[in-house]
């Protein structure tokens, strides 16, 4: 009989736009690993009607709370109201379109065991798209994020990501609300900057794409739009946008 994982004290907040097939095979992704969760939020950005009819759907199947908005108001609300909804110490965010490894449960208890013993800790991250550069005191696959101003590069100052992470659920009260009416690139990077002022705490999981995989099938791809700028190759555009990041990361904190 294969083991199963009861995490109580857990909701499993999940954000969805369009993708209801995405999030379908999210869940039954848990499913398969035998993780079960003390309840389970789908926060929908106003939807078309087909992927709301199939997100009805699959709650007969997969019994989870569905918060819904008559039409899109961008990411920062989608956050927002899917917290509001949660009812339990601790969250687990993971946006639609991202799956989990075998090793996930696993390695989830032992974050879990991470935040219980160490209040100081505010998230534990699972996924990003590089490793973060100052990492101290291992912890099972598990480090502290070590942000020091002063510390060379930019990069430093991804200490938040909208990427699968625990969070505890009073997030609001010490780092604020989602800011909402902008694009999900500034809404990110405004938490990121509250997260660094406030003074927060996070663990970061070294393999950074051993615990969730991100997937854009051709069907339903990724839903978040960035300028051309953000995302070329070309040595002279990377190292503007290098300098540029460096300058204004910088600037904000300290301002």
């Amino acid at each position: 009989m294969e083991k199963e994982y009861i995490f109580n004290g857990v909701t499993l907040l999940i954000t969805h736009y369009n993708r209801s097939q995405s999030l379908e095979q999210l869940l039954r992704s848990f499913a398969g690993l035998h993780c079960k969760f003390e309840d389970i939020v789908v926060s929908d950005d106003g939807s078309k009607s087909e992927h709301i009819d199939y997100l009805h759907s699959l709650q007969n199947q997969f019994n989870f709370r569905l918060i819904t908005t008559p039409k899109n108001k961008g990411l920062g609300n989608n956050i927002n109201k899917g917290q509001d909804a949660v009812q339990t110490p601790l969250t687990l965010y993971v946006q639609e379109d991202f799956t989990p490894a075998p090793i996930f449960p696993e390695k989830f208890q032992h974050a879990l065991r991470i935040m219980k013993t160490r209040q100081e800790i505010d998230m534990a991250r699972f996924y990003a798209y590089f490793e973060y550069p100052y990492l101290i005191n291992e912890d099972n696959g598990f480090y502290d994020m070590a942000f020091k101003v002063w510390k060379p590069g930019y990069r430093k100052f991804y200490m938040y990501s909208d990427h699968p992470h625990l969070r505890r659920t009073s997030f609001f009260q010490k780092f604020g609300r989602y800011i909402e009416g902008q694009k999900g690139d500034f809404t990110e990077y405004t938490m990121m900057m509250s997260f660094l002022k406030k003074k927060g705490k996070a663990v970061f999981y070294k393999d950074f794409t051993g615990l969730f995989t991100q997937r854009n099938s051709e069907v339903e791809p990724s839903t978040m739009k960035r300028e051309n700028w953000r995302l070329s190759e070309n040595f002279f555009l990377t190292n503007i946008r290098h300098l540029y990041r460096h300058l204004k990361f910088n600037f904000d904190y300290l301002s």
